[in-house]
């Protein structure tokens, strides 16, 4: 999975950071990967599987065969906008010699920011795993009697 020069150009106009000095491409790189999204083919960028049995079961996560490299870049922008905003934090507004000199009001700009391109994110969705029949007895083919939570119960 790699961030494409295009995106990192997109990225860098979104969060006005036109040049390395702050925000190297491998930096840029790293958070437009933490927002991967299913391609234009419906493939999922990865799954996990799990390796091992019982209390030694780890989940290993395994990239799709011919996934093409999508990401989510408001995700991204939104992210690097809160750290901005965490770095200006601490900026206050005082009044001094006649002048009123409001410092706040960046930390509150950065804010709006981040949740603009929050706000744009992409929906994220998760397939759903269908629940195992029931037997007629109400108990479920492992055993294991069911239960739904917002079923009105008998009395």
């Amino acid at each position: 999975m790699t961030a494409t020069a295009a995106m990192l150009a997109r990225l860098r106009r979104m969060v006005d950071e036109p040049t390395t000095t702050t925000y190297s491409d491998v930096v840029l790189s790293a958070y437009i990967e933490e927002y991967p999204l299913i391609d234009e083919r419906g493939l999922i960028p990865y799954y996990f599987r799990v390796i091992g049995s019982g209390s030694a079961a780890a989940p290993d996560k395994v990239t799709t065969t011919g996934w093409l490299p999508t990401y989510d870049l408001n995700g991204a922008a939104a992210d690097i906008w809160d750290e901005k905003a965490a770095a200006v934090a601490e900026d206050f507004s005082f009044d001094a010699d006649g002048g009123k000199f409001s410092r706040n009001e960046v930390f509150e700009q950065y804010q709006a920011k981040a949740r603009a391109h929050r706000s744009r994110k992409v929906p994220k969705s998760m397939p759903l795993k269908s629940w195992e029949e029931s037997t007629k007895d109400g108990m479920m083919a492992d055993g294991i009697g069911e239960w739904i939570g917002n079923l009105a119960e008998d009395l």
